[in-house]
């Protein structure tokens, strides 16, 4: 299987798909393989809980409940509407538009390799992907619904009562909601872009020189990218302060802590696909990568909590245009073309 592992999970034949309504109807695809949990060789195994190991029916399932409005009070989106697979399940406004098209509070971010991420939501508040699911569904200005009354609403559905069977031994119910779409979601799992291929599988030929170029920058001490995004999903998963504003309508990290220390400080996202996932930042207030290789050159504004590898850079402009050409390196555009991440149309 080439770079993948040999424990990944496949489909023979035809993949039950459904669509994104309250009405669950099955679609036959043409007969096809269909890989569905595919880890690079180079990246550490997905931490699936023991509650809520990887299975076939887990995975249907969840991907069914991702898709559907039924989810939301009105029924007008649901978590696909903000997390768009051709964007890296990103979104392509500043702030998405929860039920009813209310004005949400935060830039959506890329679900790339989401199952790795130790917590949850821009400002860390939650330890598990399972209760992150929760999270869309009961703030007011995206679902503004409750999961109890989504089992109610689905409680005569057959497919998904079948399905809960299936995949948990159990009725329809939150338990099964959350753990299923999380099972979902860690399947999202991007790991072949240029960058990848040029690193981990030995093809000098993957980058151009003024990739090459920008990725020595990025690594290097001059420019301190790699202090925040490092790893292999380009990320410590801190929370920083990087001079984007001098005052914020969000307070990020100290909404969970309480701490003056971690005022306006969010987490530190991956940096894979980061090209299909403009606007950037936690409000998406700069709208190209190279708006924001400009900002970090300029070395942002003034702010008590701002990270102290935020400094002005004095990069050339040809420097500049060669890190935002490694920037776009790391799409993966195998990964955002999927079928078996799109929903029916």
């Amino acid at each position: 299987m080439g770079i993948f592992r040999i424990h990944s999970v496949f489909i023979l034949g035809s993949l039950l798909v459904f669509s994104a309504c309250k009405k669950v109807e099955k679609t036959s695809l043409p007969e096809q393989k269909v890989d569905l949990l595919s880890i690079p060789d180079y990246f550490p195994p997905i931490p699936f809980p023991s509650d809520n190991t990887f299975t076939e029916e887990r995975w249907t399932l969840g991907k069914a409940l991702f898709y559907d409005k039924a989810l939301s009070r009105n029924e007008t989106v649901s978590c696909g509407s903000c997390h768009k697979p051709h964007l890296a399940f990103s979104d392509d406004v500043a702030v998405s538009l929860g039920d009813l098209n209310t004005l949400g509070r935060s830039n959506a971010p890329s679900l790339t390799n989401i199952g790795y991420n130790p917590y949850f939501t821009r400002a860390g508040g939650v330890p598990t992907l399972e209760m992150q699911v929760n999270v869309p569904i009961q703030e007011h200005d995206e679902f503004n619904f409750n999961i109890v009354d989504i089992v109610e609403r689905l409680k005569d559905n057959a497919y998904y009562q079948d399905a809960s069977l299936k995949a948990y031994n159990r009725d329809l119910d939150p338990y099964v909601i959350t753990r299923a779409i999380a099972t979902f979601e860690r399947s999202i799992i991007s790991g072949n872009s240029p960058y990848d291929k040029f690193t981990y599988q030995n093809k000098p030929e993957a980058l151009s020189t003024a990739e090459k170029k920008g990725m020595d920058l990025f690594f290097s001490s001059r420019t301190n990218c790699s202090e925040c995004h490092s790893g292999f999903n380009f990320s410590t998963y801190a929370f920083e302060n990087n001079g984007l504003h001098e005052r914020y309508s969000d307070s990020g990290r100290m909404r969970i802590t309480k701490a003056e220390s971690d005022r306006d400080k969010f987490k530190v996202p991956t940096l894979r696909n980061v090209e299909l996932t403009s606007p950037y930042m936690h409000d998406g207030s700069l709208k190209t990568l190279t708006e924001v290789v400009e900002h970090y050159n300029t070395g942002g504004v003034n702010h008590k909590n701002k990270s102290q590898f935020i400094k002005a850079l004095q990069l050339t402009e040809e420097e500049k245009t060669n890190l935002v050409a490694f920037l776009k390196s790391l799409t993966d555009y195998e990964f955002a073309n999927q079928s078996k991440y799109k929903p029916e149309q």
